[in-house]
């Protein structure tokens, strides 16, 4: 029987607890078209392909996980892409709507939920783990020490809820890490109501320098204004006290200049 090396570069560290993939599974309400992102050997897919309501289809980068698959879940052949998930042009595979499910590798799951943004309009629902600290950034409010930009530009368009923690010795190899399971569900959000390129330019340049007042680190973004607006709100705060509503309407203030 084909077996699957865990490989440090692909950041693998595979599920061996069946309870908590069930209870990953389990905590997926969306039914319908389902992509799962790296299934490697298959410990959420084997669940997935149980329920008659779900379409999966699963994309997988390591080739050695494709052919354990192929092996051990044959029906999945007609839908399994051996492919880079951040490199897809998910339209081609989904004409309309799709949930995304996955025990994500930790070191590319940022790089995954802003692909995620990029298709909102049609996916309404992710369930994934991830490491649990950024799972905790994810889901802070405003005034947390956690609360940062992953944060701020993934609530603008998800509820995002924290489900559950995992401890290290679910998986093979164990991570150094503790994990967690969250869920995102697209909110009513049809629109920022402001540029969104500039309202993403605004979060990133406040918080990487989280320390400053708004007002001193949005100095370079002033400087490039060809007017001052007249009023700019918030410029005494700092970053971690910002609503998503509140850098929407910062964001609109400088779109005034």
């Amino acid at each position: 029987m084909q077996s699957v090396r865990p490989k440090k570069a692909l950041g693998q560290h595979f599920l061996t607890d069946q309870s908590v993939a069930q209870a990953i599974v389990a905590s997926l309400q969306s039914r319908g078209p389902v992509l799962e992102v790296g299934p490697g050997t298959g410990v959420l897919t084997q669940y997935l392909l149980r329920d008659p309501d779900i379409a999966l289809k699963v994309v997988e980068l390591d080739g050695e996980s494709v052919r354990y698959l192929l092996e051990h879940y044959p029906k999945l052949a007609p839908s399994l892409y051996e492919a880079d998930f951040l490199k897809l042009d998910l339209h081609k595979l989904f004409p309309e709507h799709f949930a995304v499910i996955g025990n994500f590798p930790y070191n590319i799951s940022s790089q995954i939920f802003f692909k995620v943004l990029d298709y909102r309009e049609q996916v309404p629902e992710v369930v994934c783990m991830i490491q649990k600290e950024v799972a905790e950034r994810m889901a802070a409010g405003p005034g947390s020490k956690t609360y940062g930009i992953l944060s701020v530009l993934m609530q603008a368009w998800y509820d995002i809820e924290y489900l559950f923690t995992v401890g290290e010795g679910a998986f093979l190899p164990p991570p150094k890490v503790k994990s967690a399971v969250i869920r995102l569900t697209r909110n009513e959000r049809g629109t920022l109501d402001c540029d969104e390129a500039l309202f993403k330019r605004v979060v990133k340049t406040t918080f990487n320098q989280r320390r400053k007042t708004i007002r001193n680190s949005l100095k370079p973004i002033l400087s490039t204004l060809p007017k001052l607006p007249d009023y700019i709100p918030y410029l005494d705060a700092r970053p971690e006290q910002l609503s998503v509503e509140e850098f929407v309407e910062l964001t609109k203030s400088l779109s005034l200049s």
